[in-house]
């Protein structure tokens, strides 16, 4: 079976994961090793879709709560196209908003 082959937007968004806290980065890895196997088919708790192609990741540790706004791409790609510290029990507007761009910018060209 193919997994699925993670890519980051941009060398921020990498650096804004590899900052969280190290109980943080471990459940990202684990979780995001889930999406390579699983693809799409990744759900609640670990995976929601947001709608229009668009998924968040669900990070977790004691020291609070991530999340990374990723999409899928054709050649079984996985592209991380946001990363961000959960403040709130609900996603910011301007973090939706910021990966919708980033969405349209990456499949317009």
């Amino acid at each position: 079976m193919d997994e699925y082959v993670v890519e980051y937007f941009n060398a921020r968004v990498l650096a804004t994961v590899e900052e969280w806290p190290a109980d943080v980065t471990a459940d990202y890895g684990r979780i995001l090793e889930l999406v390579t196997i699983h693809g799409p088919n990744l759900r609640m708790p670990y995976s929601r879709a947001m709608g229009d192609g668009l998924f968040e990741l669900r990070a977790q540790g004691s020291s609070g709560h991530a999340r990374a706004l990723y999409c899928f791409r054709s050649g079984k790609r996985v592209v991380v196209l946001h990363a961000f510290r959960k403040k709130t029990r609900r996603t910011a507007d301007h973090d939706l908003a910021l990966a919708r761009r980033r969405l349209k910018e990456l499949f317009r060209g």
